[in-house]
């Protein structure tokens, strides 16, 4: 199965996932509508057609004229799991408003068959793995688990899953969605905490390490694009699947994992102590493999390779 001329919408574009999902649709000789409000990096192919714009409040005729087959919405806003009072109008803005608004307007374009709406993990109760202690084992997290969104960005992530819930039972049963619920990605020139301590482990600074019992299932922006990809092509992926490796790793992991990269890394490592609660998550990947046949590749020490290589790279063209 293939994209190949097919017509795909992808939002968000300009982000650490946007991108590796553009390299692989090049690949792919897919027809591409590119969005953002940054510009593309690193993508080294003049075939795609990029938007800078503000999904928010901008004319957004050119994406109905476009009339995508596919959409691909990564557009969306983080910050930390504890949210800042700032965070609320970025996250009606960016996560809610943008997302609406996405959905409205491409639930009308009549040649759609598939939305695949980039979730997250933040939907389920945090109350399931967050904890005063930190745990021996993770929580591990099926679809099916509560939902008791952990903050707005959650919140705003579960709200537009209802929208398109909304949109294929009463206006477009045509239409496949798939919610891809992501865990912890990073990649290649993110602002992630993986690319945050390899610059400074590159630059021999120090960083500040806190609730070192953490643990999360990191999963990397290139399997992350992949599982994207393999939702729009399969008729079986439909509504919330988990995408994320079903395997949780320790702070500690990531650090030594850095340190491999970038030897004297841990020694640099300052660990501060405990500042709130413990989160012991990690993806129930039973669903995502069953549905395509396939999971996520990338073990955290080749990642956080890669993640390294490219910042080393950066660096240098920077000189």
């Amino acid at each position: 199965m293939s994209l190949r001329n097919r017509r795909v919408l992808v939002t968000g574009s300009a982000g650490v996932i946007g991108r590796e999902v553009l390299r692989r649709l090049i690949d792919d000789d897919a027809v591409v509508l590119s969005v953002d409000r940054e510009p593309l990096v690193d993508i080294g192919s003049q075939a795609i057609e990029h938007l800078r714009l503000d999904l928010a409040n901008a004319d957004l005729t050119m994406l109905a004229d476009f009339d995508p087959h596919v959409v691909l919405h990564l557009a969306a806003a983080f910050e930390r799991s504890r949210e800042s009072p700032g965070f609320w109008p970025v996250n009606w803005h960016d996560n809610m408003l943008c997302s609406h608004r996405v959905v409205d307007l491409v639930s009308r374009t009549p040649s759609l068959e598939v939305f695949v709406f980039a979730s997250s993990y933040l939907v389920y109760d945090a109350a399931q793995y967050m904890s005063a202690d930190a745990r021996v084992g993770a929580v591990r997290l099926p679809e099916t688990s509560p939902k008791e969104t952990r903050n707005v960005t959650g919140a705003a992530k579960l709200y537009t899953e209802a929208e398109l819930d909304f949109v294929t039972e009463y206006l477009r049963p045509d239409i496949r969605t798939v919610f891809p619920r992501i865990f912890r990605a990073y990649g290649r020139g993110s602002r992630d905490v993986v690319s945050r301590w390899v610059r400074a482990a590159l630059a021999g600074e120090s960083v500040q390490l806190y609730n070192a019992g953490n643990q999360f299932d990191y999963v990397y922006s290139g399997d992350v694009a992949e599982g994207l990809l393999r939702m729009a092509l399969s008729e079986r992926a439909r509504g919330p699947i988990n995408l994320a490796t079903g395997v949780a790793r320790r702070v500690r992991d990531l650090i030594d994992a850095i340190d491999s990269a970038v030897p004297g890394f841990a020694l640099r490592v300052q660990d501060e102590g405990n500042t709130e609660d413990f989160e012991s998550s990690v993806a129930d990947v039973e669903l995502l493999q069953n549905t395509l046949g396939w999971a996520p590749g990338t073990t955290l020490g080749d990642g956080v390779a890669q993640v390294t290589e490219h910042e080393r790279s950066q660096a240098l063209d920077d000189r």
